[in-house]
């Protein structure tokens, strides 16, 4: 099924010139890929149709860039703080997502995503590149009932096309993305004036400013790229220094990535701004931060987001075993199309896992 869909994407590409003059049903125009597969009946667009109802039985897919999907995987693997009977949190011995298999698709071939920024056929590209990995996800591979997608430029410019080819074709898997989860979190806890510590392509890019807007939220997204520092603290007084110009309260800090930044030292750093304020900017810093300020960390809302939809849509597999992480890597195919080609754990650990935090 793989080589399968590595020859219709391929030959997908000669039809693009015919797509381009297709109109969407929406006022926002998908990208060709998406019109293309919807005019199918059968192979991948039958593969779209069917996306999402296996339910319980499908899997939950992480897809992106690699070190993104190993970090989350190992979340997802290893993380007790819901009791499994109740849903309360409370750890019960037994990991959250018991009997779930998780796939990890890392798209080596397509990272780094930045490199799309920031001509028009980049970023149409890097869209495309979201919509082959809910293809690769919705195949007998996976048959995926939920799809991370860990990236948040995919968050910003590939999920509404992902989302249109699911409407035209009648698929129902659920779609989630970093950007949407940390901000709805951030807002539900009473935040209006937030703060993310972003890499400069996405800071540059307005992802979680176009983000916030869409959602129909009230209120302000600033998006910061701290000065490089030998530790993360001082770079946490960077991004409170370029913030403090907006002249707003900062009710929420989004760190975006995975892994990236840690939040533990930063937490500890607040409290010693706010007690020492020694001088007129770590005053400034400390009448900026409210008692209700809260870091926001992407994991932990992905995690809570993937878990409510299991259990509210009763996706769970209820098998009793750990969770199991399948890896997989894509990689141009021998017709001139993209596959995905699956990896050893143990390859998986002694190529990539060395190099993370």
């Amino acid at each position: 099924m793989m080589k399968r869909i590595a020859i219709i994407v391929s030959a997908i590409a000669a039809l693009f010139a015919v797509s381009c003059k297709e109109k969407g049903p929406q006022p926002r125009q998908a990208v060709p890929l998406v019109y293309t597969v919807a005019r199918d009946s059968s192979g991948l667009g039958r593969i779209v149709a069917q996306a999402g109802h296996a339910g319980a039985d499908g899997h939950i897919v992480l897809f992106g860039e690699s070190a993104d999907g190993i970090r989350l995987a190992r979340r997802f693997q290893s993380t007790d703080r819901i009791d499994n009977i109740d849903g309360r949190y409370k750890r019960d011995s037994l990991p959250d997502f018991a009997g779930e298999t998780f796939d990890v698709i890392m798209d080596a071939y397509n990272e780094p995503y930045a490199s799309f920024l920031p001509d028009s056929t980049g970023l149409d590209s890097l869209r495309e590149s979201a919509v082959r990995g809910a293809l690769f996800a919705w195949d007998s591979l996976s048959k995926a009932k939920i799809i991370v997608f860990t990236s948040s430029l995919h968050s910003r410019f590939g999920l509404f096309d992902v989302d249109t080819l699911q409407q035209l074709k009648g698929g129902v898997c659920h779609l989630v993305s970093p950007v949407h989860e940390t901000l709805r979190d951030a807002w539900e806890g009473g935040a209006r004036n937030i703060a993310v510590w972003a890499s400069a392509p996405v800071r540059d890019a307005g992802v979680y400013e176009a983000a916030f807007r869409e959602m129909g939220l009230e209120g302000n997204v600033t998006s910061i790229t701290p000065e490089p520092a030998l530790d993360v603290c001082t770079e946490f007084r960077s991004l409170l220094r370029q913030y403090r110009v907006t002249g707003r309260k900062m009710d929420a800090l989004i760190l975006d990535g995975f892994g990236i930044v840690d939040p533990a030292p930063l937490n500890s750093e607040i409290p010693l701004i706010r007690r020492n304020a020694a001088t007129e900017e770590e005053e400034a810093f400390a009448n900026m931060l409210p008692q209700t300020f809260r870091i926001i960390e992407p994991s932990a809302c992905i995690l809570d987001a993937v878990y409510g939809l299991c259990r509210q849509q009763n996706l769970f597999t209820h098998k009793i075993r750990k969770p199991q992480v399948r890896y997989f890597v894509t990689e141009e195919s021998l017709e001139g199309g993209l596959q995905t080609v699956p990896l050893s754990a143990q390859y998986v650990q002694s190529e990539y896992v060395p190099y993370l935090n």
